[in-house]
This record gives C-alpha cells, structure tokens and sequence, in this order.
C-alpha cells in the first residue's frame, strides 16, 4: 500500500496474486478501507483497474520492477518458506479478518448463470435502481431499517466497492452505504427488514425476488437443481460428436397479477400454464380464485426448462363441463413467453396480458447442463453392423449374415438416436437346418461403439448402424476363477473390477495417470433427499442399481460426483468434461461383468427387439423439472428412475414372453455371453 501511495495515477501496476487478493478484501469494506487510507497517506487509494491480458502482464512486470527496488530483500512472489520479520501494523488483524470472511464469498455467487453476459446487465440495472431506493430512503429520512440485497445485486455491490475510488465519487450524494445494506460483512437480515425491502421495491412495478435473484442463494433450490460445476464451452469434449447435442437449463419464475371480470362463475375459470415444445402434455392451473385479491404480482410457478421448451405458454380458460379429473374447457385468451424473447428483454423479464390479467415470466440465461443418455433394446446385428432381418438378406441376394452381436441403441434426453453400443456373442453364419452361429471365446466378447444413427431401408425399421467406430472395451483376467475383470477401452482408460471381498471398481487413464472410483449409490449431489425416500420412496429400490463416479479434487475435499449410471436401465447422467464414449463402454462393461458375477440379467440384455418409446416431444426426459410437485416425472431423474425412464417403454423388457428369428441363434448363445 505505501509502494501504491506514492505512484503517480497513470501508472499502470498489477500486484502479485496475494497481495492483490487481500487489497481487494480489504476494499470490499468500503468504511473500514476508506478510514485506513486517510489515516495512513492521507488520500484514498485506487486498486489496478486492468482488463486487457496483455496490459496485465506488462503491468505485472512493472510493479515487479518497482517492487524489487523498493523492498530488495522481500520476493515479489509468494513464497511458501518466507516469513517476514516485519512488525505486525496496527489494525492488520482487521484486515486478517475480512480476509477470512471472504473465502465464503465463492459460495454465495457460486450459480451457474452468474457469469452470462444478459445476467450481469440485468443484475447491474437492478443495481441502480437499489441505490435510487437508498437515495430515496436518505431523503425522506426513514433509515430505521437497512434494505437486504438480492444476490445480483450484492455481487454488483461489492464489485462496484472493489474500485474504491469510483465507488466513493458515485455514492457520495447517498451518504453512508454499508450503514443502510444488510451486505455481507453486516449482521443478518431481519424478517422484518426483507419484508420492508419487497414493500419498497413495488415502486419499480416488478417482483423484487424471482429467477436467479433471490435474498439467500445458498438456500434456493436452484442450488439442487443446478448441482454442477460451471464449466467453460471448450471444456466440453464431446463437441466432436456431431451428433450428441448439448442440454442448457434455465430457471423460471411465472407471476401473475390482476382480475377477470367476466359474467360467468369466476369458479369455472383457471389458468393454465403449458410447455411450447418437448413436454406438451405438462399442463399445470391455476384457480383464479386465489388470484382475485391480488393487486400484487404473485408467485404462480416456478420450474426448471431445457431451452429446447422453446418458452411457456399461460392460457385462460373456462371450464363448461366435466369434473375436476375429466373436463372440457374453453380457451378464452393465452399468452406466448418464448426464451429468444426473453434473453433480448431488459431485466431478463417479458409482460403480456393474458384476458384482463398480466403475467410476468422471469428467467435465468441458460447454461449447460449434464448429458442424459439411455441404451434401449434393439435387433441383433452381424459383424458388418446390419440387423439381421430378411430384409437385409433379400438386399444382399440372400447371402448369409455372419456373426451375431447384442445391440442397444443409445437415444438422447430427447428420444434422438446419436450412438450404436454393440457386444460381440457369436461368430459363423445360420443356414436353415444346417448351420448355426457358435459362442466366441470369453476374451473375444468385444464391447463396440458407433456414433451416430441407423440407415434404414425403404422406409421400414431394419437397416444398418452407423459405419464410425469411435471406442472398443476388451475384457482381460488372468485365470478364470480370478475375482478380477479389466477391461481396456480404445480411449486409453482401463477400468478394474474387483469382488474378492466386496466390490471395487476403479477406472484409470494410462497416459496421464488420473483415477477415479465408481462408488455404489447416489452420492454427492446425487444423494436423495431422506425425506423424499420416506414419503416416495421407503424401500429406495432404485438406489441398489446406481454408481456414481468419483473423482479427486484439488480445491474440493469432498472430491466430485462427474457422472452417475444406472446399470439396471442403462440410463448415464454425466458432466460435459466426461467422454461419453468413456462412459457408454463403462455402463456396458460394467453391467457385463455385474451379470456374470450374479448371474442374472440385470439389465435386460436378453431382450433382442426394438423397444417402443413415447412420442418425441411429448414428454421428454428432463425436459421439464418442478421441485415443489409430487409428480415423479417432474423431479430428477435418478430419485425415482424405474418410474421415469421404464415407464416410457410400450414393450415388455424381461424378454421372457418375446419369441425371436431363429436366423438370430439360439437362445443359449446369448445366455452363455451374458451369464458366464
């Protein structure tokens, strides 16, 4: 700071990392660091406003020059071995204080949405508004209670202060700020002065609280449903398959306000709120009946949407007949929000009016979200990749298919094929009467995986996977009775299997020696909430069928769930940084070799047909979340996963009723690859 003091004001300086980080904790309370300046050199002193990389970097090399000038015999680096012998000056305790209180700081303003560009211009003109409030509230001299900021706002408030000088120029006709703000180094907000703060905020004609601008962060549930790191687009290594599109998930808060007035019995009326697109059959009212008293915008809705919703739609309706269950109604007047609209909106909120009411949707820029992949049943296919059908042999003049693979089809979280997962059961060709397809060797069951989708011929359901081999599992043991399985993925990852005590599973990466743990159950931000199980779920059944994968961290001591299987319905949720071919081949070998040890088919891979799913747009998986409901298809998937994903499957999934073309093989050939 004394170095700082003396610099003229153009000079350009960038301090080393340490002592930047405690200046800027330091400015961040805004009397404490404004009184210790005038103390000390008798001015305020500005922090390094520097945004370019390159002029940090020369601004950097400066302070260093002036640094080792000044102070020879103190590295301008920080040093983990260097103690410095210098007198602990007065109030620096202060200052170790503030310093400590911050390292929370990364957990209020840890959401997702925070860094978008739409946000933070949203979140900076709600600021000015807030200091008008102060302003305001400074001339009618009604300061008894302080005003409690939303988030967005307290992140625009404490960067504003970490530029001391312009903050002290801009606040000065409001007086003293920190005295008026339940901020963070200030005791916690009353019920009393958050209740003042919504009264006041009315002036604006808007709600103060709504999606992603909420008092406490850390207790939204956005925190559930946002449950991931925030990552950067270029982190994202499955960008290279073209045909796995990525999901983005938004927040949404619907208000409502206002009165129908209309001739019928306002008990007939409702309104309704309906996805544009992915979930049409979501429909969620509303009874206007709570509404009519209301002058104020209220609450209606508040849900989570994949952007592929395309927006919501608020429809007013009267009800003619029928009962609650069964009824007919009448549209009388709807309202169309779409996300492109509202991402151009100024405070990232759209009005419309809907009959003689209004309703206000709120959102949060969307930000991407994990990857939802499924494996369904579909034909056996030979080693070229067709299915093996009489069509294909008819295409191929009758000429006999050779070798037999179990085939799954990997669809998206919208029903959308994007990969083909095949495992190697048997090799020859099948003549009528004649021949037979024969088992392979044990170390020859090869797992194989194809991006992209089916070619179909003529129209019909049979036709060939996709050319593009992007990943092989190979199955590796040393002796048969070993109670260890390795299989060696192509990517360059092995995964160890291991059950001489109790089951342990460990995938690692041969070129850059990283390891991570597949540890039974949802855990880490997986783990269900108990009261969920005890009212949904007692059993918690599904909870037996999961593995999450585990890896080290270097700033997180609990480490982090990347990915989370469940191997009974071949369902995967994983994170943008996960290799989904890494992931897929995983599932794979890892529902093998669990089958072989128990000797049942656990996840169904007896079934040799194509599965039958819901009609794409309908009801799609994660399209749509809505915490509050006690609908299953509404929360997450994996607190009620044989709900979600198996109810959507029109066909029988056991494969015990099924009956299959003898061209495929016998029966036996499929059990003695799947159970020995």
């Amino acid at each position: 700071m004394p170095m700082a003091a003396e610099l003229p004001l153009n000079e350009m300086v960038l301090p080393p990392l340490d002592v930047h980080w405690v200046w800027h904790c330091h400015c961040l309370n805004h009397v404490h660091y404004l009184n210790y300046c005038n103390s000390r050199f008798g001015k305020l002193i500005d922090s390094p406003a520097i945004f370019d990389e390159e002029n940090a970097e020369c601004a950097t090399e400066r302070c260093r020059e002036i640094w080792e000038l000044k102070y020879p015999a103190e590295p301008f680096d920080l040093e983990s071995s260097c103690s410095s012998k210098a007198d602990v000056e007065r109030g620096s305790s202060d200052i170790c204080n503030m310093v400590e209180k911050c390292r929370s700081l990364s957990g209020l303003f840890s959401d997702a949405f925070l860094p978008e560009t739409v946000y933070l211009v949203a979140a900076k003109s709600r600021y000015l508004d807030f200091l008008q409030l102060l302003k305001q509230c400074g001339k009618e001299g009604d300061c008894s209670l302080r005003l409690v900021p939303t988030a967005d706002i307290h992140f625009i408030w404490l960067t504003h202060q970490s530029f001391p000088v312009g903050y002290a120029k801009d606040t000065k006709e409001i007086g003293e700020v920190t005295q008026k703000i339940a901020g963070f180094f200030a005791a916690s907000a009353t019920a009393e002065e958050v209740e003042e703060t919504n009264r006041l905020w009315e002036v604006y004609n808007e709600p103060y609280e709504r999606a992603g601008m909420v008092i406490d962060p850390m207790a939204a549930i956005s925190r559930k449903i946002f449950n991931w790191e925030l990552i950067a687009p270029m982190e994202d290594v499955n960008r290279v398959y073209k045909g796995l599109h990525a999901r983005f998930l938004m927040e949404v808060c619907v208000f409502l306000r206002g009165e129908i007035q209309t001739r019928e019995n306002t008990e007939q009326h409702f309104l309704r709120l309906r996805i544009l697109r992915c979930h049409r059959s979501l429909k969620l009212d509303k009874s206007i009946l709570n509404l009519r008293s209301f002058g104020k915008w209220q609450k209606t809705w508040h849900l989570f949407c994949e952007f592929g919703t395309k927006g919501v739609s608020i429809e007013s309706r009267y009800s003619t007949t029928g009962c609650s269950f069964i009824r007919q109604t009448k549209l009388i007047d709807a309202a169309n929000f779409t996300w492109h609209e509202l991402a151009r909106a100024t405070n990232l909120i759209m009005v419309k009016s809907v009959g003689s009411m209004q309703g206000m949707v709120s959102a949060t820029p969307p930000v991407q979200a994990p990857y939802l992949l499924k494996c369904v049943p579909d034909r056996v296919t030979d080693d070229g990749g067709a299915m093996v059908c009489d069509v294909v042999l008819r295409e191929r003049a009758f000429r006999p298919q050779e070798g037999r693979w179990l085939t799954r089809t990997v669809l998206n979280h919208a029903g959308r094929e994007c990969f083909v997962v095949r495992t190697r059961v048997g090799k020859g060709i099948w003549r009528r009467g004649a021949e037979t397809p024969n088992p392979v060797k044990w170390e020859e069951r090869i797992i194989e995986l194809r991006e992209g989708n089916w070619t179909y011929i003529g129209g019909s359901s049979m036709g060939y996977a996709p050319e593009k081999v992007i990943g092989t599992a190979t199955p590796q043991r040393s002796h048969p009775n070993d109670k260890k399985v390795i299989w060696s993925l192509s990517t360059g990852d092995c995964l160890t299997i291991m059950w001489e005590n109790e089951l342990q599973i460990c995938l690692e990466n041969e070129t850059s020696k990283e390891t991570a743990s597949l540890l039974e159950g949802r855990q880490l931000q997986y783990q269900p909430n108990q009261n969920h199980i005890s009212q949904n779920s007692p059993k918690d059944e599904d909870g037996d069928y999961f593995f999450t994968l585990y890896r080290p961290s270097s700033y997180k001591q609990e480490g982090k769930a990347m990915a989370l299987i469940n191997f009974k319905l071949l369902a995967m949720e994983f994170s943008p940084q996960e290799d989904a071919a890494v992931i897929i081949l995983m599932c794979m070998a890892l529902v093998r070799t669990l089958s072989e040890i128990r000797r049942e088919d656990l996840a169904g891979l007896l079934v040799r047909q194509r599965v039958q799913e819901m009609q794409v747009g309908l009801n799609d998986w994660g399209s749509v979340l809505l915490p509050s409901t006690t609908c299953m298809h509404l929360q997450p998937w994996y607190l009620n996963a044989s709900e979600v994903l198996v109810s959507t499957e029109k066909t029988n999934s056991t494969g015990a009723s099924l009956k299959y073309a003898a061209a495929e093989g016998k029966e036996e050939l499929y059990r003695q690859a799947i159970l020995s």
